[in-house]
């Protein structure tokens, strides 16, 4: 009778600790419900999340498209053309936005405006990011990828005027002209003495200056300066190269979202291995007219 006693006793104890761990197994469990969905096995709480679960990437992965803010008026960065009767914006740059929301699994929208009206929009949050030859400034208060292409700096005269402009110093107290807001107005006024300078909002419509002699030069990144030289024969191209040190151009993200910046980076690494920006960039030079 004393044995079975003891034997009832022993279950009893063992009874009453299972109810025990199971009541702490429920505590443990609604205290994760009430602090959120409860996370996988293995998680490190601590651990950041991945780039592409960072809030702006999940806003994006939601709508189904990535809203690219550039300024179409650059080739052959971006600039537009007329593809099958259809006016298209074209351009390297727009071949690497395309490169990242393919990457996203999302659909490209591009938003062509003023490029000083860039940042004003990103921050806005009327574009999701920009791409538009832009230099990684500090002054400029968001985030920046990597540098996905660096060039040097040329400047475009007109054709009459070739062979009175041949260095920097023939430019001193002329009329410089630059696009309103990028980085060539810092570097003209850096580099030519005594300049007049004017920046404009459209590098056409800076072209037009030079070619109606209305200015004696105009500064630009040198793709874009040979572009418009080969197929303008009332412009020349001079023998001279200005280097911005600090320049090259990034993508831009609204500042606090380097998730999305991380994201860029990632597909700016594989488009630099596969040799495509470099593809890009021949083939959009191909296409200005």
């Amino acid at each position: 009778m004393k044995k079975f006693s003891r034997i009832m006793a022993i279950i009893s104890f063992i009874l009453v600790m299972a109810l025990l761990f199971t009541a702490c197994g429920k505590k443990v469990s609604t205290d994760v419900e009430e602090n959120g969905d409860q996370l996988p096995v293995g998680t490190d709480i601590n651990e950041p999340p991945a780039d592409d679960e960072s809030p702006k990437i999940k806003e994006i992965k939601q709508a189904g498209k990535i809203v690219l803010g550039t300024s179409a008026d650059y080739p052959p960065y971006e600039f537009h053309k007329e593809i099958d009767g259809k006016d298209t914006i074209v351009g390297f740059d727009i071949e690497i936005a395309k490169a990242i929301a393919k990457d996203l699994g999302v659909e490209l929208e591009i938003k062509d405006m003023d490029f000083d009206g860039l940042l004003l929009a990103l921050n806005a949050g009327k574009v999701d990011f920009v791409i538009a030859g832009m230099t990684p400034d500090p002054e400029r208060d968001v985030e920046f990828s990597k540098i996905y292409y660096n060039a040097l700096q040329g400047l475009l005269v007109h054709a009459d005027n070739k062979d009175v402009y041949k260095t920097i110093d023939d430019l001193t107290g002329k009329r410089i002209g630059a696009q309103k807001g990028a980085i060539q107005e810092k570097l003209a006024k850096k580099e030519i003495k005594d300049l007049k300078l004017k920046a404009l909002n459209k590098i056409p419509d800076l072209v037009l200056e030079v070619k109606h002699k209305k200015i004696d030069a105009v500064l630009m990144e040198m793709p874009v300066a040979e572009a418009y030289a080969a197929n303008n024969d009332d412009l020349f191209l001079m023998p001279v190269e200005l280097i911005d040190e600090e320049g090259g151009s990034a993508v831009a993200a609204k500042r606090g979202e380097k998730g999305l910046i991380d994201f860029a980076n990632k597909t700016l690494d594989r488009l630099e291995k596969e040799g495509s920006i470099e593809k890009f960039v021949i083939e959009a030079v191909e296409m200005v007219e």
